[in-house]
């Protein structure tokens, strides 16, 4: 038997304030979308149909617009995710310079295993992505919101150590 919970919604309260806020800036609130998703996301963790749908409402946009802007940013999940997202490079800069190394690593020493797959203990999730602005510094890669550059396979154990 699969357990569901209740969607909580997320424009209530303090949220609403702080999206009015926000809102407050632009002529159009299509303008906040991407602040809109950002609050859903530091909520729940990740951004759901029932989100996309609750962020159209408030917005005055359709649910598939919200969908070709979630699933068009690699900055949103739309799966749950561990505690640490983790983003390494492999365009072709950071390839010549391991990447594919660094990728290994962080699957084996964070125990994701596959890429888009979150660890047994829940702490962290392991994607490629196509560039993090960083090719002078390869190989980069972004844990959260931090960019750490020149990124080897030795550096791994460390970073997933202290992302612990």
């Amino acid at each position: 038997m699969e357990q569901t919970t209740e969607y909580a919604p997320v424009f209530t309260g303090d949220n609403r304030k702080r999206l009015d806020e926000v809102l407050a800036r632009y002529p159009a609130k299509r303008a906040g979308l991407l602040a809109a998703l950002w609050m859903v996301q530091e909520q729940h963790g990740w951004v759901s149909d029932e989100a996309m749908a609750e962020t159209a409402d408030v917005l005055g946009l359709t649910p598939s617009y919200i969908k070709g802007v979630v699933t068009f940013y690699t900055m949103y999940h739309q799966h749950p995710v561990g505690k640490t997202f983790v983003q390494v490079c492999t365009t072709t800069p950071c390839n010549i310079c391991g990447a594919e190394e660094v990728v290994e690593a962080f699957l084996e020493h964070t125990g994701c295993g596959d890429l888009g797959a979150t660890s047994p203990d829940g702490k962290f999730t392991v994607i490629e992505v196509e560039c993090l602005g960083a090719c002078g510094f390869a190989t980069p890669v972004m844990m959260n919101e931090d960019v750490i550059e020149n990124v080897t396979p030795e550096k791994v154990p460390d970073l997933v150590k202290q992302y612990s």
